[in-house]
């Protein structure tokens, strides 16, 4: 059945698919290790419970968490060789060394503490279980770092040679590891992952204040998000404006195609917010345009003038119309994500963050959207680098396995099955955790009277009162 198709864009399809069921799983664990570290710190620090016991909350869904994203993230590696073989014998002596440190450094590291951090609170001390589980938040850090360090190589490659027999081989691995894009896309995919964790929080906490659980861990969690989201969506803001400039300076042809300018403008571009680009007639239509603004933002001068899409051969462009739209959704996200926390900042000051319900449910219906922005940028990224695999070095064309269709498009329909039988399922048991809290039973003073549905509210003085009795 896939003898006609093409076995390149297939063995595309198939990774494009295996990296988007892998990245929401790092993008929300990342930002849940440091979340766990922070609760675990607050909590030696006051001695308060409702710390202790939302880290046991949470402990648990990034163990799962954590588990999918590596087996999901695993079979990517195999892909290397079934599907695309001609670039790992030639990009290999580069990337190969560097994913190998991810594994020595970061996996490690990640896979020695997270049993502690799990099962040790008890057996090891606080003190040292505090240690494991910021070991495991830096683990994660690192690891994004060496994969950022490998795509970004990619993206804005240096430091490199090629070999009689056309092999890329590391020249200088501080120009390798340290390419011009890697500390922007660095940084944006860090706060990105800890807005994605954010959001998840606060929209699990809303789930609960819309169901009248004013308990101190939902008022907490929902504090603590809410905090978050005002103080990272800004910054990723700025953030991405500057990495829009670097991918300006570097992958030209990328921006034209996010701006989906098919024209040059001498004079000043315009910023398009709208329209359906249409590559086979290089134009726009129906655009909603804002004149000279593009200029503006890139370039930071109104009449700037603005090459286009008519300068690059029609076989070197991207696919615009999936890069346009694409980037206009990571954007329109980001802009809700720093509305959520303009609008929970003024609630706060109007001592209302635990009591508008129109603010609970606009953050529960933004709880998924930091993973849609994630997959969004990523599709921006790695689709707008199109056609080439090693950018201005290495064609996609040039890239794969010679690989029947047949055998790929089978593999593809294999992934599809197994991943959404097992992560699918794994998901839906993670939310099911996520929709109710446990009993606790930890000792911990109140601040003020517990409010249960049908209990008479009343002071507590020295424990508080099992949720759910």
């Amino acid at each position: 059945m896939f003898e006609s198709f093409d076995a390149i864009l297939l063995a595309r399809i198939q990774f494009a698919f295996t990296i988007a069921f892998h990245i929401v799983f790092p993008a929300f664990t990342i930002g849940l290790a440091s979340y766990l570290t922070v609760l675990l710190a607050l909590w030696l620090k006051t001695g308060r419970g409702v710390y202790l016991r939302l880290f046991d909350f949470w402990k648990t869904i990034f163990a799962i968490s954590f588990g999918m994203g590596v087996v999901s993230g695993i079979v990517m590696s195999y892909q290397f060789g079934t599907n695309w073989s001609a670039f790992s014998d030639k990009a290999g002596p580069v990337i190969g060394p560097l994913m190998g440190y991810e594994v020595l450094t970061a996996f490690f590291l990640e896979a020695g503490f997270l049993g502690i951090m799990l099962f040790g609170r008890e057996r090891v001390g606080k003190g040292l279980h505090f240690m494991a589980t910021a070991m495991v938040a830096f683990g994660t850090l690192l690891s994004a770092t060496w994969i950022l360090a490998v795509n970004s190589w990619m993206q804005t490659p240096q430091g490199f040679a090629i070999n009689e027999v056309g092999q890329f081989v590391p020249v200088d691995w501080w120009q390798i590891i340290f390419s011009p894009s890697f500390p922007y896309r660095l940084i944006h995919m860090v706060l990105a992952a800890y807005l994605t964790t954010a959001l998840v929080v606060g929209g699990v906490a809303a789930w609960h204040k819309l169901r009248r659980r004013d308990w101190p861990e939902v008022h907490t969690m929902f504090s603590m998000a809410m905090g978050m989201i005002i103080v990272v969506a800004p910054l990723q803001i700025f953030m991405g404006d500057l990495h829009g400039l670097n991918t300006l300076e570097h992958q030209p042809i990328k921006v034209m195609a996010m701006e989906g300018h098919f024209e040059s403008h001498p004079d000043g571009a315009p910023l398009i917010l709208f329209g359906f680009p249409d590559r086979e007639a290089q134009t726009v239509h129906w655009s909603v345009e804002i004149p000279k603004l593009s200029s503006l933002i890139l370039k930071h001068d109104l009449n700037a003038p603005m090459d286009g899409l008519d300068t690059v051969p029609r076989e070197m462009q991207p696919p615009v119309e999936i890069v346009f739209w694409s980037f206009r959704i990571m954007v329109m996200l980001g802009f809700a994500m720093l509305g959520l926390g303009l609008w929970s900042l003024l609630a706060r000051l109007r001592g209302r963050l635990h009591d508008s319900r129109n603010l609970h449910r606009f953050a529960l219906a933004m709880g998924p959207a930091g993973f849609v922005a994630v997959l969004a940028g990523w599709i921006t990224t790695e689709v707008g680098r199109q056609p080439w695999t090693v950018y201005g070095h290495m064609l996609t064309a040039d890239s794969a396995s010679p690989v029947s269709a047949a055998a790929v498009g089978a593999s593809l329909v294999a992934f599809i099955i197994v991943y959404f039988a097992i992560f699918g399922t794994g998901v839906v048991y993670v939310l099911r955790l996520m929709a109710r809290l446990p009993e606790f039973d930890e000792d911990d003073l109140v601040d003020g009277p517990l409010r249960t549905a049908g209990i008479t509210p009343g002071p507590a003085t020295q424990k508080e009162v099992p949720h759910g009795h």
